[in-house]
C-alpha cells in the first residue's frame, strides 16, 4: 500500500513537509552551535583567556597550583595607572596612561598584534606576535605619539626605568570596554617591573591571572576550577578577588551572542511551526482521499486495528525517511552557511555535535505522530456503509486528545530548539492564539459575506459567495492556514528587517568610537569649537563628577556593607557622576519620573543595573563625597541604558543645582572617520591633559557579529520561506476533490468556463485579502512582543505592512487557486464528475 501510495502521489507532499521542517531545525541546529562555540571562542580572545582572577594583591600560590593540577594554562600581568613622561626639560611632556607588566605566554588566548606605523595602528592593522615585550623596551597606544610629541625608538620613562619605544599597539585581546581600561596602555615585560619602582605600599595596583584550558573547545575544566575557586574565596572570606567569565568580562559581546542565537532560533522556530501546520493538512487531505479505500477494506474483512496499524506503519516509514532525509539536507545546508560566511568568520569552527541531528530526528517523528496520528485513529472508525453512503463520522475523543497530546510534545520539542522559554513560548503562544483569533474573524467574515450576496448581480460574484457558504469549516481552514503561513513569512520578512536594522541601530556603524575625558572648565569651549570645526556630529560636552559613595539613607559605606563582589567593587570605588537639566536622548525612564531641577533639593537618575546589583530602589538616599564637596540625593528614577551604543553613558546623573558647587570636568564621546586622523594630533598638541581613547576595535568587533548573524538569517529563511509555501498549497490544496466535484456539476448545469473562472478568482482573492490583512496584524502583535520581551529594542511598526499583507495574501491563494483548479475548468465535465 505504500508503495502504491507513493507512485500515486499521496505521500510526497507529506514527505517534502517533512524534509523541510527536519531540514530547517537541523541546518539551524548545526549553525547556531558551531557558530555560537565559535564566537565564544573569538570573545574568549577579546578576554584574553577563558577566565580571568583580578586581585588587589599577588594571586595566592595555592590557587596557582590547583589550576596547574588541573593541567590549566596560566599568564600573569599586572596593572596600574602612572604618568609616562617623555623628553627633558622644558620639551618634557607626560600622560596618564595604564601600565601592563606582562609575563611569558600572555595573552592565552588571541595575539597582540604590533606595528612601527601609527596609521596601521590606528585602523587596527599590525603584525600578530605570542611574545611579550623584551626587556628594557615598551609597546605604546598609538594616541601617546601625539600627545607626547615622540616616535617609534625615542625613549620614555615610566617611574624610574627609562625605557625604548619598540613598537605601536593595533590589537590587545584583553583590552575590556571599562573607561579604566580605555585609557592609553603601555605595555612592557613582567621582568621590568621591580626596576620601576612603582609598585609599592598603596598603589593602586591590580594583578590580573589568566586561565585558558588546554583544549580551546572543551571549556569544563575551567568551569571547574572556575567553582573551585569561587568556593575557596568564600569559604575564605577573601576580598579584593573578582573572578571573571565571558559574561562578566564582556557582557556587550555576550549579549550580542545572546541575540544572535535567539534569531537563529527564531527562524528554526518559524519554519518548525509551519511545517507542523503543512503535516497536519497533509495528513488530513491523505486521510479524507483514503476514507472510501477504508471502507472497502472493512468490507473485505479487516478489523479496525489491522486497518490502524497497516497506516500506522506507512506513517513511520514515511517519518523515518523524512526525518533521516531532513537531517542530511540540513546537515548539507548548515555546510553551504559555513562556507559562505567563512570571510566574515575569519577562524574555524569547532567540531560537530550529534545533539542537533538527534533532535532532528525525534522532531521529524513527533511531528508525524502528532499531526498525522488523529487522522489515522480517524481511519480506524470508517464504517462500512461509506461504501454506499458518503458519511463521515464525527471525531472521536481520542483522536481529538491524540492532537493535545501530539501538541504538547511539539512545544516541548519547540523549548528545546529554542534553549529559551520566553522565546518558545512568545512564538507558540503568537501562533495559537493567532489560530483561534484567525478562526473567529474568519467565521465573522462569513457571516457578514452571506449579507453582501445580493450586492452586485455579477453570476459569478454569487457562485464565488454561494462556494464560501457551502464549505464554512474548509473555508474558516483555508483563512486560518494562509494566515499563520503569511504572518511567519511577515515577521521574517518586513518585521525580520525592522527588528534586525534596531538590533543595528543599537550599535550602528557611525557610533562614537573616541571619547575624551579630563576636559577642564576653561577648555570646554575650545574643545568644542576644534571639534566643531572638523565636523564632528552630535559631540556634546558632559559633565563628570569624580565621587566617591559614603552612605545609603544615612548608613556610611564599610568593606562589610556588600557581600557580593561586585557590588562590592561597584561600592568601593569612585563614580563617575554627572549632571545635566535635561534626560539624554539614548536613555529611557523605566521607573519613578525625571527630576525638576529646583534649588535646594537634590534628586538622583540611577540606571536600573547598578540599582539592582547594589539593591537601590525609588526613594533612597544617596551621599557623595566630591573632594570635600558632599551631597545627599534622592532616588527619583531609574533609567535602561543601551551600554552598546558606545554613547556617553552614566551610572547616577545629578540635577544641576544640588551639584553648582561640584569639581566638574568634561568628556564626550564621538565618531571619528578613519581619514580624520590629524584631529587627534590637533586636540592632544593644543590641550596636553586631555586623554583620547580609541574603541573603532571594539565597534568593529561587533559590527563583525552582526554582519555574520545577519547573513545568517538571510540564507536560513530560505526554510522558512519554503514551510511557508508548503502551507499555503496545503491550504488551497485541501479542498480540491470538492472543488472538482462542484465545477463538473455547475458545468454540467450550463454554467460557463469564464463564470467559474471569475468565480474562483473572487472566491481566492476574498480568502486572501482577510488572510494577509489577518497576518498583519498578528505579524505586528508578534513582533511587538519579540522586540520587547526577547531583543529589548525601541519597536515601531509600519503601517505599510497591513497593504503588503492584503496584496500578498490574495496574490498568492489567486495564483495557487489558479495552479490548482485550472486543469478543472479545461477539461470536459462529464470527465470531471466520472474522476470524482
Amino acid at each position: 500500500m505504500t508503495l502504491r501510495d507513493w507512485r500515486a502521489g499521496e505521500l510526497r507532499f507529506l514527505l517534502v513537509a517533512l524534509i523541510v521542517a527536519v531540514s530547517a531545525l537541523c541546518g539551524v541546529g548545526f549553525f547556531v552551535e558551531r557558530m555560537r562555540s565559535g564566537l565564544e571562542r573569538d570573545a574568549h580572545q577579546l578576554m584574553g583567556a577563558d577566565m580571568l582572577v583580578n586581585s588587589d594583591g599577588p594571586v595566592p600560590l595555592e590557587w596557582r597550583e590547583e589550576a596547574l593540577r588541573r593541567h590549566l594554562l596560566l599568564a600573569d600581568s599586572v596593572n596600574f595607572p602612572s604618568m609616562l613622561q617623555a623628553g627633558e626639560g622644558e620639551q618634557s611632556a607626560s600622560q596618564l596612561i595604564m601600565a601592563k607588566a606582562m609575563s611569558e605566554l600572555f595573552p592565552l588566548r588571541g595575539r597582540m598584534k604590533v606595528t612601527t606605523s601609527r596609521e596601521d595602528a590606528l585602523n587596527g592593522i599590525g603584525q600578530a606576535v605570542s611574545y611579550e615585550p623584551r626587556r628594557g623596551t615598551v609597546w605604546l597606544d598609538p594616541s601617546l605619539l601625539g600627545a607626547l610629541k615622540i616616535h617609534v625608538g625615542d625613549q620614555v620613562k615610566l617611574g624610574d626605568k627609562t625605557f625604548r619605544v619598540a613598537q605601536l599597539i593595533a590589537q590587545e585581546p584583553d583590552r575590556g570596554p571599562t573607561m579604566a581600561s580605555l585609557a592609553p596602555h603601555v605595555l612592557f615585560s613582567l621582568h621590568d617591573l621591580p626596576e620601576t619602582g612603582l609598585v609599592a605600599t598603596g598603589a593602586r595596583v591590580s594583578y590580573r591571572m589568566q586561565v585558558a584550558a588546554q583544549d580551546i573547545n572543551d571549556m569544563r575544566p575551567v568551569a571547574a576550577y572556575a567553582e573551585w575557586l569561587r568556593d575557596r574565596v568564600k569559604a575564605d572570606n577573601v576580598r579584593g578577588v573578582r573572578i571573571e567569565t565571558l559574561d562578566d568580562a564582556r557582557p556587550d559581546m555576550q549579549n550580542t551572542i545572546d541575540r544572535a542565537q535567539r534569531f537563529l532560533s527564531l527562524v528554526g522556530l518559524m519554519s518548525a511551526l509551519l511545517a507542523a501546520v503543512a503535516v497536519a493538512m497533509a495528513a488530513r487531505r491523505f486521510m479524507l482521499r483514503h476514507l472510501d479505500a477504508c471502507a472497502m477494506l472493512r468490507c473485505l474483512g479487516m478489523t479496525q486495528n489491522q486497518v490502524a496499524l497497516m497506516y500506522l506503519v506507512e506513517f513511520l516509514l514515511v517519518g523515518l525517511a523524512g526525518s533521516v532525509l531532513g537531517v542530511l539536507v540540513g546537515l548539507g545546508a548548515h555546510y553551504v552557511l559555513a562556507a559562505s560566511l567563512a570571510p566574515l568568520i575569519n577562524t574555524e569552527l569547532p567540531p560537530l555535535s550529534w545533539v542537533p541531528a538527534a533532535h532532528g530526528l525525534a522532531t521529524g517523528m513527533v511531528l508525524l505522530l502528532g499531526f498525522a496520528l488523529p487522522p489515522v485513529l480517524q481511519l480506524r472508525n470508517v464504517p462500512h456503509n461509506r461504501v454506499i453512503r458518503r458519511e463521515q463520522a464525527a471525531p472521536q475523543p481520542m483522536v481529538l486528545a491524540t492532537y493535545g497530546v501530539g501538541a504538547l510534545a511539539f512545544g516541548a520539542l519547540l523549548l528545546w530548539q529554542a534553549g529559551d522559554l520566553q522565546l518558545a513560548c512568545i512564538i507558540a503562544g503568537g501562533f495559537l492564539g493567532g489560530f483561534g483569533l484567525f478562526a473567529l474573524v474568519g467565521w465573522g467574515g462569513l457571516v457578514l459575506l452571506r449579507r453582501l450576496r445580493g450586492a452586485s448581480s455579477s453570476q459569478s460574484w454569487r457562485f464565488a459567495i454561494t462556494s464560501l457558504q457551502r464549505r464554512p469549516g474548509a473555508t474558516v481552514v483555508q483563512v486560518v492556514s494562509l494566515a499563520l503561513g503569511l504572518m511567519a513569512l511577515l515577521v521574517l520578512t518586513v518585521v525580520r528587517g525592522d527588528l534586525l536594522a534596531a538590533w543595528r541601530q543599537a550599535t550602528p556603524p557611525d557610533a562614537p568610537n573616541h571619547f575624551i575625558i579630563n576636559i577642564s572648565p576653561d577648555q570646554r569651549d575650545g574643545v568644542a569649537r576644534q571639534l566643531a570645526r572638523a565636523q564632528v556630529p552630535e559631540a556634546t560636552l558632559y559633565p563628570m563628577i569624580r565621587g566617591r559613595l559614603v552612605a545609603v539613607n544615612g548608613k556610611p559605606i564599610t568593606a562589610q556593607t556588600y557581600a557580593e563582589g561586585r557590588a562590592r567593587g561597584l561600592a568601593e570605588r569612585e563614580f563617575n557622576l554627572s549632571t545635566m537639566k535635561d534626560m539624554p536622548a539614548t536613555n529611557r525612564i523605566v521607573a519613578g519620573q525625571w527630576y525638576v531641577d529646583q534649588p535646594g533639593r537634590a534628586e538622583a537618575s540611577v540606571e536600573q543595573g547598578i540599582a539592582k546589583t547594589l539593591g537601590w530602589k525609588l526613594g533612597d538616599k544617596l551621599r557623595f563625597d566630591m573632594a570635600g564637596q558632599v551631597v545627599e540625593a534622592t532616588i527619583t528614577s531609574l533609567r535602561k541604558l543601551e551600554w552598546g551604543s558606545m554613547r556617553a553613558n552614566f551610572f547616577v546623573i545629578i540635577n544641576p543645582a544640588a551639584m553648582a558647587e561640584a569639581p566638574t570636568t568634561y568628556m564626550t564621546a564621538y565618531h571619528q572617520p578613519p581619514r580624520a586622523t590629524e584631529l587627534t594630533n590637533e586636540l592632544t598638541r593644543d590641550y596636553p591633559n586631555l586623554t583620547i581613547i580609541d574603541v573603532s576595535a571594539i565597534i568593529r568587533q561587533l559590527q563583525d557579529v552582526l554582519d555574520q548573524v545577519v547573513q545568517a538569517v538571510e540564507f536560513l529563511f530560505a526554510f522558512t520561506l519554503a514551510s511557508g509555501l508548503l502551507v499555503l498549497y496545503a491550504a488551497l490544496m485541501s479542498s480540491t476533490d470538492e472543488r472538482r466535484r462542484e465545477a463538473g456539476l455547475l458545468r454540467a448545469l450550463g454554467a460557463t468556463r469564464r463564470q467559474l473562472s471569475r468565480a474562483q478568482w473572487i472566491e481566492f482573492a476574498l480568502v486572501g485579502g482577510l488572510a494577509g490583512l489577518l497576518a498583519a496584524t498578528g505579524a505586528a502583535a508578534l513582533g511587538w512582543a519579540l522586540a520587547t520581551y526577547q531583543f529589548k529594542f525601541e519597536w515601531s511598526f509600519s503601517p505599510v505592512v497591513w497593504g503588503v499583507g492584503l496584496v500578498v495574501g490574495a496574490a498568492c491563494a489567486v495564483f495557487g487557486g489558479w495552479l490548482g483548479l485550472r486543469n478543472v475548468l479545461n477539461q470536459p465535465p462529464l470527465q470531471t464528475l466520472r474522476e470524482a
